[in-house]
């Protein structure tokens, strides 16, 4: 079993940035996949953006040019850069690792909301 810890969420302006971690608490090494997936109210949970081992990034279109996907094996820990953020971004963020197949393992998320 393993867990899995975000934090830096919070309040920002729009425009800000805010960087997102997730931390595991057992190695990440073997997850192939690993991904930031958003639910904003009444909404449903997306995929924002993913990760694979062999280091092959995905993002949703809305969050392209803006976000970065990083993962630190050593650390055991996945990050979202977030930048340019816009008051749609706003939602609660979960990380989740797993394979290509799906995600096995997920967090409790951290809310981002971007308002001025």
């Amino acid at each position: 079993q393993v867990q899995l810890v975000e934090s830096g969420g919070g309040l920002v302006q729009p425009g800000g940035s805010l960087r997102l971690s997730c931390a595991a608490s057992k190695s990440i090494f073997s997850f192939n996949a690993m991904g930031w997936f958003r639910q904003a109210p009444g909404k449903q949970r997306d995929l924002v953006a993913g990760i694979t081992s062999s280091g092959d990034l995905n993002f949703v279109d809305s969050v392209k040019g803006r976000f970065t996907i990083t993962r630190d094996n050593a650390k055991n820990t996945m990050y979202l850069q977030m930048n340019s953020l816009k008051p749609e971004d706003t939602a609660v963020y979960y990380c989740a690792a797993g394979t290509s197949e799906g995600m096995d393992y997920w967090g409790r998320g951290t809310l981002v909301t971007v308002s001025s």
